[in-house]
């Protein structure tokens, strides 16, 4: 537990400090930023594959049209809502990314009761509920629409939404996407290097480097989050998650100093509200209740020694 909270905390720290980084990155625009994410979390996540050992046998697992199938359309997503966050960071828009991770876990409760026919429970009605509010709120106090926020939200949820048809493990399942992605990705290289329009070249090795480091800074939280995955209730990760929209949320509004009236601080306050709602609900759905000892309890059934094995 105690590695898994270590783990969780510290990927989801990382993905929060996302919009620090990808400034660096100019002058490069987000398609190449994109690209050249793509490209070096390929690399990367396949010498980790070679290392383990584990590249057979996610080949032999991958091997079937379906699994393939929706690893493409997780990639999709996954491209989506890499390059809409990149352009939303770079263009004054972190609030409204910190937005989209907010909602994205109540998108996703309705995508499920949509798309898989999930029943919702009372606290997740009223989370729901909040929620809608907040859009409202929302909507009604600014002069253009939500998009970046609604993109991501509900480009995650369906992405998480195929990766739970599809089965495979953090670090696999990022392995196969990136893949089918990296020679669209490579091709896009070459296009803007014919135009004229690559910077990677163009601005010192520092910035040549900040562009390959892509890899790994996309690569090192999902790693964390596969470590804490196989050890933490996922009520538990789900409260932990909140840790990233937070940290963009703060970043946006204490260190890019974007603008936050009246009405969305009352939207945000709803989004908050439903957040908390669905932690604690998550967090009561999973923790079994805790049965009285019985009078007779450590003690050997008969025919049975101490440690329970039967003779």
């Amino acid at each position: 537990m105690r590695a898994g909270v270590v783990a969780g905390v510290t990927g989801y720290l990382l993905w929060g400090l996302y919009p620090l980084y990808w400034p660096l990155l100019a002058p490069a625009g987000a398609v190449e930023i994109l690209v050249h994410r793509i490209v070096w979390s390929a690399v990367l996540v396949l010498v980790l594959l070679v290392a383990l050992g584990r590249l057979r046998s996610l080949l032999h697992r991958i091997s079937s049209r379906r699994t393939i199938g929706l690893t493409g359309l997780a990639a999709v997503l996954m491209a989506v809502n890499w390059g809409v966050y990149i352009w939303a960071v770079n263009n004054g828009h972190v609030v409204d990314t910190a937005l989209g991770y907010f909602i994205n876990p109540l998108m996703t409760v309705a995508a499920g009761v949509v798309l898989l026919g999930e029943q919702l429970r009372l606290a997740q009605r009223i989370a729901l509920g909040l929620a809608a509010l907040a859009a409202v709120v929302l909507l009604a106090g600014q002069h253009e629409f939500p998009w970046v926020a609604l993109v991501l939200a509900g480009s995650f949820a369906g992405y998480a939404i195929v990766k739970k048809q599809v089965g495979l493990g953090a670090v696999d399942g990022f392995a196969t996407e990136t893949a089918l992605l990296a020679v669209p990705a490579l091709a896009a290289l070459v296009l803007l290097g014919a135009s004229g329009g690559a910077t990677v070249f163009a601005h010192g090795w520092e910035h040549a480097m900040l562009l390959v480091l892509t890899g790994a800074v996309s690569a090192a939280p999902l790693l964390c989050f596969g470590a804490a995955v196989v050890r933490l209730p996922l009520a538990t990760l789900g409260a932990i998650q909140y840790l990233a929209p937070i940290l963009q949320f703060l970043t946006g509004v204490l260190f890019y100093r974007e603008e936050m009236p009246l009405d969305r601080w009352i939207g945000f306050c709803l989004v908050w509200a439903a957040a908390v709602v669905l932690v604690v609900d998550g967090l009561r759905t999973v923790t079994p209740p805790v049965a009285a000892p019985s009078p007779r309890a450590g003690l050997p059934r008969r025919g049975a020694t101490a440690d329970g094995e039967a003779r």
